[in-house]
């Protein structure tokens, strides 16, 4: 399996500008004071049906994080993870499919979307952590967790740190696990890429987020649309933002986690992923996987083809709820 650039060899090329791409947090006996405030604040004011709510946990180290919550919540709990930059919007066809049968959550990860921004600790193993407080928080077990690109890696870094216990199947989303540092060195042309886009992010953000959008979702998108991704993605702090992509593709080696999954597991990628046989090898190393390749998709498959991917993943929950 190449240590491949995790999701991200999808980001724009390297061309010129315009061509292409804090909150304080709470602490002590606050936080569970701020927590009822802001779910009583967000129910009153939500546009969301009644069926649905919003609200935050207090993560271990202080940080706000957003979440969506939408569905019966005496269903089967399927929780989503997004991508860099992204939010839990990402997931709205999901969540408007799927909190019919289930009881859907959809995070915004830490620094991201509408969570607490932090220059600290934006590693997958501190989004483990938040997604571990999550599940806690809001007493889901078992759950089906989903995760797409950087989630991927969230993932990967949960079931090393937790373990499997609360998860009834796991939904990898076009990403390999990363293999750490050890991929600069097997492969330094994709090393050279990625810092070099870096770069250009760090020096010309929006431009960049714009080019990398277009690039990541292959049905083009209203202008309107495009500016809300890249409004959301601009939220990130730049400095968290780099943090990020450095410490998910090269911070730890989280192969070894594919070993530790004993639950079913699916694995969706583009049929046009540059990464397709990554994933494909990832998928051989974990006991009974399936990986389904769907066509027409960019790197944001659930969201260029919602309909194939839901019924995708449909067809696999059927066949989780079927053991149970």
């Amino acid at each position: 399996m190449r240590p491949g650039m995790t999701g991200y060899s999808w980001f724009p090329p390297l061309k010129e500008p315009g061509t292409v791409a804090a909150f304080p947090a709470p602490s002590g006996r606050r936080k569970r004071w701020l927590a009822c405030l802001f779910a009583i604040v967000s129910s009153a004011g939500a546009s969301l049906p009644a069926t649905a709510s919003s609200g935050e946990i207090v993560s271990s180290d202080d940080l706000r994080i957003h979440y969506v919550d939408k569905g019966d919540r005496n269903a089967g709990v399927l929780l989503f993870v997004p991508g860099w930059g992204m939010d839990a919007s990402v997931w709205d066809a999901q969540i408007a499919a799927f909190s019919k049968t289930h009881r859907v959550i959809a995070i915004d990860p830490r620094s991201q979307g509408a969570s607490s921004k932090t220059l600290a600790s934006n590693t997958p193993e501190a989004r483990a952590g938040d997604i571990d407080a999550v599940m806690r928080e809001l007493s889901l077990d078992p759950v089906v967790l989903i995760g797409w690109s950087q989630g991927v890696q969230d993932i990967a870094a949960y079931v090393e740190r937790f373990g499997t216990q609360r998860l009834a199947g796991l939904v990898l989303v076009d990403s390999p696990v990363a293999a750490g540092a050890v991929a600069i060195e097997s492969d330094p042309a994709a090393a050279r890429l990625t810092f070099e886009r870096m770069a250009l992010y760090a020096a010309h953000q929006r431009p960049y987020l714009e080019g990398m959008m277009k690039a990541v979702f292959k049905k083009s998108m209203p202008d309107e649309a495009l500016k809300r991704r890249v409004d959301v993605a601009m939220q990130t702090p730049v400095s968290a933002g780099i943090a990020m992509l450095v410490l998910d593709l090269y911070g730890a080696d989280r192969r070894p986690a594919l070993k530790k999954i004993d639950r079913p597991t699916l694995v969706v990628a583009a049929a046009a992923s540059p990464e397709l046989a990554a994933q494909r090898a990832m998928a051989g190393q974990i006991p009974g996987a399936t990986l389904v390749s769907i066509e027409d998709a960019g790197h944001g498959v659930f969201v260029d083809q919602p309909e194939r991917f839901n019924a995708v993943l449909r067809e696999f929950l059927a066949k989780v709820e079927a053991r149970d």
